[in-house]
Order: structure tokens, then sequence, then C-alpha cells
């Protein structure tokens, strides 16, 4: 299996050695590098559904997968200077589209007192709050891993940081577009019907070699962390245009990728055992421009009930500009959850979440689980129910979809 549709590097020892002699390089560096150290886990899954599928055409009953994703890093140069390298593979029983590799992260790093280079395939993360990362735009989604959008594919890019004592300023230079990965004909957690991926279509002529460019300040003022970002270029959120044959029957969405700008800002203020968080964007490319907000609270009891437990207290609202045209479920919904870390052995932690849609009565629970088995192994939990989900909801295709799932890790 080839790790990535774009770099089609296998997984081997030998090409890896030669794949980070061939970075340092390139890069005018001292070679060899010196040997470096492998890290990881492999993990099987087990998805089990409570009903039967909305669309005929999606797989029955429960679905196993097995994954993969190891890590090589070594560093040199007294440590200034690094190469990581990330691949990612899963096999999936019913869903060829789910059964996938990619590249992670396979980049080359120099760290100097005022400033940080990285260059290849990076994942980079903005936002702070907990039921929707909306400011996050760097790294597409690997949406056939989990509709909770936080799963992103490796970008290729260049990204300098330039360390100040007033903050840090990050710039991008994306050279390549990954398009968004859906599930396929016999996936579920899917829209009805699906999204055809094989023609997509783009707003610019130059498609996935659009260059893209992002910058983003960051900084800390006391209790209060802020951040600050533009992003000119290809979305990541795809619109879904109808696909309708010669015969007039609509069978399939395509993806529209058109260009935008967007502009973010997400900050966080740590008071006592208070968190307040708010991530805001404006964009413009898709139709008319558009504004959209996340914004909460989330309060730990430390030490609750007299135990060494911690109890977190969740609240967030969202709200889009576009209201029921909105393609996200977002566009007006309230979520409350709980965190809760038992701060044991064993490092077991879970979080529970509802959200619920403001402008109708559909809710959607969320849970999530881990706990160490031994010392290397992690058993996971993960359940989903959708209840009350009306036609016209973005989620209606996994009104059907109840699950529960469970992952065991094992990590090296």
């Amino acid at each position: 299996m080839r790790l990535d549709q774009y770099s089609g590097l296998p997984v081997s020892g030998s090409r890896l050695a030669r794949l980070a002699l061939l970075l340092a390089a390139c890069a005018g560096l001292p070679v060899p590098v010196p040997a470096g150290e492998w890290s990881g886990y492999a993990a099987t899954e087990i998805r089990l559904f409570r009903h039967g599928p909305a669309d005929p055409q999606q797989h029955d009953g429960a679905n196993l997968s097995f994954a993969a994703e190891p890590e090589y890093y070594t560093a040199w140069d007294d440590g200034q200077q690094s190469i990581t390298f990330q691949p990612f593979a899963r096999w999936d029983q019913h869903d060829s589209k789910r059964t996938h590799a990619d590249l992670r992260e396979m980049f080359w790093q120099k760290a100097a007192d005022t400033w940080e280079l990285r260059v290849g395939f990076n994942k980079v993360f903005w936002g702070v709050a907990e039921s929707q990362h909306l400011v996050d735009i760097i790294n597409q989604t690997d949406l056939v891993e989990n509709i909770d959008l936080e799963e992103k594919l490796g970008q290729p890019m260049i990204n300098l940081a330039l360390i100040r004592d007033w903050g840090t300023v990050d710039l991008f230079v994306l050279p390549w577009f990954r398009e968004r990965t859906f599930p396929g004909k016999q996936g579920r957690l899917r829209t009805i019907p699906r999204v055809d991926v094989n023609d997509p279509e783009y707003s610019s002529s130059r498609e996935q070699k659009h260059i893209d460019l992002a910058a983003r300040w960051s900084h800390y003022i006391g209790d209060w962390d802020i951040g600050l970002a533009h992003f000119y270029g290809t979305t990541r959120e795809p619109r879904l245009i109808p696909n309708v044959s010669s015969t007039g029957k609509f069978y399939a969405l395509t993806p529209l990728y058109e260009i935008i700008h967007q502009t973010s800002l997400d900050v966080q203020a740590t008071k006592g055992d208070w968190l307040w968080k708010l991530e805001a964007l404006t964009r413009s490319g898709q139709e008319d421009r558009f504004n959209a907000m996340v914004g909460g609270f989330e309060y730990t009891w430390v030490g609750a009930f007299e135990t060494v437990a911690d109890l977190g207290f969740i609240g967030e609202y969202h709200h889009d500009s576009r209201n029921e045209r909105a393609p996200t479920p977002f566009e007006d919904d309230s979520m409350v959850g709980l965190r809760l870390t038992l701060n044991d052995t064993q490092s077991t932690e879970a979080l529970f979440g509802v959200i619920r849609d403001n402008d109708g009565d559909a809710l959607t629970y969320n849970l999530e689980a881990s706990r160490r088995l031994g010392e290397s192994w992690v058993l996971e939990l993960e359940a989903r129910f959708f209840t009350k989900i009306s036609p016209d909801d973005p989620l209606n295709g996994f009104r059907d979809d109840d699950y529960v799932q469970f992952t065991l890790q094992r990590y090296f």
C-alpha cells in the first residue's frame, strides 16, 4: 500500500533513510543524518450500529477496521534540526474509501532563538473550543476517519515562525491542495445521497495546484491566549452541489472547492478554575460573505466529591449568519457537556456532550472515554446517537447511524 497518492513512498527502512538524507541535502545540511527512534501505535476498531442503514447501498451490521500510525524522529545540530516522519494507514471491512493511507507528517525543522522553519508535510492546529474547531483551516479534514472533524490530512507547507517578545508570527505557503475524504457507497455516517469524489469542481483554474497563503499572530497577555489569522486560498469546506444524471435523477453530490478569504480570531482566558473560549471568523468567496462563531466556558471542579478526580462542566453556543442556508449543522446550536478525569494510574478519562439544534428538536449525544491497560495498551470507547433529525438537517444522512465503537490501541 502506498502512503500517499502524491508522495508514493512505501513504508520501508531503506527508503526512509534515503528520504532523510534527501531532505537534509536539499536543505544544505550535513549528512548523514544520525539514527533516530521509532514510536507510534497500531489499533483494532469495531463499530456496532443500533439500526439498519438509511440507504440500502450502505453496509448493515458491525464494521471492523485496523489502523497504524508509526512515527520516526531524528535530531542533530544540538537538537536545532530534526526530521519527523509519520505515515498513517487504515483497512476497513466494508468501506473502500475508508481503506486509505496518508502522510500525516514528513517535515524538516530548523529551530533558532528567534525563528523556526518547517518544510514538508505537517499538521497545524488552531482553536480553543470543544464542540467545533471553527477557525482550524490549514489542514484538510480526513472525514472517513471520524465525523467529529478532528482527524486531519498532512498538508505540504513551508512554515516560518518569527518569535518575538510581542508574540509569534507564523507565515505559511501551502503549495498543494488536499481534497476532503468522504465515505464510499457502502460506508456509514455519510450523506444521502453520497458524495462523488471522482470529479470535484474548482473555482480556480489551477485546481489543486493553487498556492494558498496564511498568516497568524499569537501571544499570551496575562491570563489571555490570543490568535489572529488570515487565510487566502482553496476552502477546506467544499459546498456540495447536487449531481443530476441525463435522465434527471439526483444521484450524488459533487464537492465544489472555492477560493476564499477568511479572517479569524481565537481567544482563551484562564481565570482560576474557569476557561472562557471564543472562536470567530468572517469569510468571503462562498456566495455572500458570512460570519460564524462558537463561544463558551469550561469550569473544572478540582477534587470533585472530595476525591482526586476532576469534573469539568462545559457550555458552548454556535452561530452562523447563513442560518438555514448553512451547510453545517452548527448554524444555531447549543452544547453542554461533562469531562471526568480520574487522575488514576490508568489515566481514565471520559467526555460526554449533548448538542441541541435551537431551531428544531434535533439532539446529538456524544461520549468519548479512554483507559490505559498496562504499560502499552489503551482501550477507547466512542458512542454517538442522533434523535429527531429533520429531513433538511445536514445530519439527516446519519439519522439511523447510532453506534458504539471500541478501539484497542497498542503503543510502541
